[in-house]
C-alpha cells in the first residue's frame, strides 16, 4: 500500500508522516486490497474560525471506488486523526451493511472520474449588467451563484453498488441511474440500517 502525503499552502515534517504513515496501516485490516491513500493537508489563511484552520482529505484508492473521508481542526495531527475516524466508520458501515444484506451484495463497480463541467465566459445583457452561463442557469450580476458543481462519469449501478457506494463516501444519500429500470434514482439513509430509493420515471 502506497501512502502520498502532500501540503498545500502548509509544510510537513518528516514526524508528521511518520505519524500518518503508522496510523494507515491499520486501514488494511478494514478494507482488503488498498493500492495506494493519498493524505492532503490544506491550510486555510485568515479563516474566521481557528477549527477550520487544517483540513485533511483521505482518499483511499483499491480496486473498488474511491473512499473519501474529510476533517477539519485547529492542527495538523488532530484534523488528521479526525479524518482518519470518519474513514474508518464509512468502512466498517460499508462492512456491516454487506453483512446485514448479502442477497444485494453485487461486485464493486470501477472509479468514477469527475468531470469538470463547463463554464461559459461572462457576457452582459441589454442593459450592460454582466451575465454568466453556469450549469445551464443564466446568472445576472453576483448572484445567484452556484458555488460548486460536479460531473461524474459513470455506469448504471444495482441497489447494492449503491448502497456500497453511499456508504464508502460517507454521504447520506447516492445519486445513480438503477441497472434494472434505468432510472434516475436516489437512494438515502434512514434510521440504523434502513435506506429509502426515490426512483424518476422521465417520460
Amino acid at each position: 500500500m502506497d501512502i502520498v502525503v502532500t501540503g498545500r499552502q502548509c509544510t510537513i515534517s518528516p514526524e508528521l508522516k511518520e505519524l500518518v504513515t503508522e496510523r494507515l496501516a491499520t486501514i488494511e485490516r478494514l478494507r482488503d486490497r488498498v493500492i495506494r491513500v493519498e493524505v492532503e493537508f490544506q491550510a486555510s489563511e485568515g479563516t474566521k474560525n481557528p477549527s477550520d484552520a487544517i483540513t485533511v482529505q483521505l482518499t483511499l484508492r483499491s480496486r473498488g471506488p474511491v473512499i473519501r473521508a474529510e476533517a477539519n481542526a485547529e492542527d495538523k495531527t488532530a484534523a488528521f486523526e479526525m479524518a482518519l475516524d470518519r474513514l474508518k466508520t464509512q468502512l466498517r458501515r460499508a462492512a456491516d451493511r454487506r453483512k446485514t444484506h448479502r442477497g444485494l451484495r453485487a461486485a464493486a463497480v470501477a472509479e468514477l472520474q469527475p468531470r469538470q463541467p463547463e463554464i461559459a465566459l461572462s457576457e452582459e445583457d441589454h442593459n450592460g449588467v454582466p451575465t454568466t452561463n453556469v450549469a445551464g442557469l443564466v446568472v445576472t450580476g453576483d448572484g445567484p451563484l452556484v458555488v460548486r458543481e460536479k460531473v461524474f462519469e459513470t455506469a448504471p449501478l444495482t441497489l447494492a453498488q449503491a448502497l456500497d457506494e453511499m456508504e464508502l463516501v460517507g454521504h447520506d444519500f447516492f445519486l445513480y441511474q438503477d441497472a434494472e429500470s434505468g432510472r434516475p434514482s436516489v437512494v438515502y439513509r434512514r434510521k440504523a440500517y434502513n435506506y429509502g430509493v426515490i426512483q424518476l420515471d422521465v417520460s
